[in-house]
């Protein structure tokens, strides 16, 4: 039953975006804000269409945390779940991703019209540079940028391995940054096929006030992530133990005693 309710989930997600991104072609015409407004239906949708058919309820906590305007939002990455149901809880927002992701056919060019900052991972220097200056305009436009400290996904119960990225980010916008925690990748595992059932949780936590040295914030924005993390994912697996399978296979990135 868990295969076939995977099996279901996973085609109709992919039919899903490829319908909104033929019949959302107009939105490309009329502006950013016109596709930021298709990617908040393709969140809700995805997040629906998870629920109904998988079993897997979304509780979003702290929302009284959540800096709307002129804000960062570093978020822990443990599965692609988070990257369309994180814009459903603000009005308007730019995610930091790689480069790569623009060439996608269609969906790439949905990204570049909505004004998304695309970097270049190969070229650090250049990234940084492109990061401050496209950050910049985004907090002078009041948006929330979105960002993934760990620049890409990390199973859950994997050692953390934050970047400067997010610290250089912090210092340049002057913006107070939002913390998020979260145990999705035991329901939606890194590289895997099936979809379990059980509450998804996502935490806002209480907002760091700009200003820290780039080191002190770092530290400060990894502890409090990691733990609120390992909380959640604790969670999780009370409820349900079976869920600790996903933990065990996302500890196998821990580094092996001698």
């Amino acid at each position: 039953m868990l295969f076939l309710r995977s099996l279901a989930f996973n085609v109709l997600f992919y039919v899903n975006i490829t319908v909104l991104m033929i019949v959302g072609l107009p939105t490309m015409l009329f502006g950013r804000r016109a596709i930021i407004k298709l990617a908040h239906y393709w969140g809700w949708s995805s997040i629906w269409l998870m629920e109904k058919i998988c079993g897997t309820k979304v509780v979003f906590r702290g929302k009284e945390n959540l800096l709307t305007e002129g804000c960062i939002i570093a978020a822990k990455h443990q599965s692609a779940w988070e990257t369309f149901a994180l814009c459903t809880q603000l009005p308007d927002f730019t995610y930091i991703l790689k480069r790569e992701l623009t060439w996608l056919p269609l969906f790439g060019q949905y990204l570049l019209r909505a004004d998304q900052i695309a970097i270049d991972r190969k070229s650090r220097s250049a990234a940084l540079k492109q990061l401050v200056e496209k950050a910049g305009e985004a907090i002078a436009e009041r948006r929330a940028i979105f960002i993934f400290p760990e620049g890409t996904r990390r199973p859950a119960g994997a050692p953390p391995r934050y970047k400067a990225g997010v610290a250089h980010l912090y210092a340049a916008a002057g913006a107070p940054c939002v913390p998020v925690a979260l145990n999705s990748g035991l329901f939606w595992p890194r590289r895997k096929f099936l979809r379990h059932p059980g509450t998804l949780v996502i935490e806002f936590l209480p907002a760091i006030a700009p200003g820290l040295p780039n080191g002190a914030f770092l530290a400060r924005l990894q502890q409090e992530i990691e733990q609120a993390s390992d909380r959640l994912i604790a969670e999780a697996i009370a409820e349900n133990p079976g869920l600790a399978v996903n933990l065990a296979q996302g500890n196998e990135d821990a580094p092996k005693a001698a």
